[in-house]
């Protein structure tokens, strides 16, 4: 067991998008390895347009069809100071990033996604809410999540 829980926080804009579908996407690989007691999951967006609401319907589709719950996932925008509590700060794109050092997050604490992808490091992951092209938003996540478990994994190895 480890001494304490690893903390991810995944960021887009809005918060109904990319950023919930990689906590659903990211949830589902921790608890089917049965880590969840080891690592947290959470999704926030840096504005506040659509604070309260469900992820967007594309969004809901796509994990709908993969089976992964989203069940009680509502945007929320990032709190000033919160950035504090997480291990891992994944943004989407570099406009992400951005807006999160503006907001007072230094930039060495946070990654994008594609970092854990080892031969898409500094792509993007295209906001499906302009370009509907949630199936590539899915890949690219999933494929994310799995390199980011495996950071997670290396560096905060379970002890007995």
């Amino acid at each position: 067991m480890t001494d304490r829980t690893v903390k991810v926080l995944f960021v887009c804009l809005g918060n109904i998008c990319r950023s919930p579908m990689a906590e659903a996407v990211f949830r589902e690989r921790i608890n089917s390895d049965g880590l969840e007691n080891r690592v947290e999951v959470t999704s926030c967006g840096t504005g506040d347009w659509h604070v309260g609401s469900p992820p967007h319907e594309g969004t809901r589709r796509i994990l709908d069809e993969k089976r992964i719950s989203y069940k009680g996932q509502r945007a929320k925008q990032l709190k000033a100071n919160e950035n504090t509590a997480y291990d891992y700060i994944v943004a989407m794109d570099r406009q992400n990033v951005a807006d999160l050092v503006d907001a007072g997050v230094p930039q060495e604490r946070i990654n994008l996604l594609s970092d854990f992808i080892s031969d898409k490091r500094g792509l993007e992951v295209p906001d499906p809410y302009y370009h509907n092209n949630f199936e590539e938003v899915y890949d690219l996540i999933s494929e994310g999540s799995e390199g980011l478990l495996q950071d997670i994994l290396a560096r905060y190895p379970e002890r007995e």
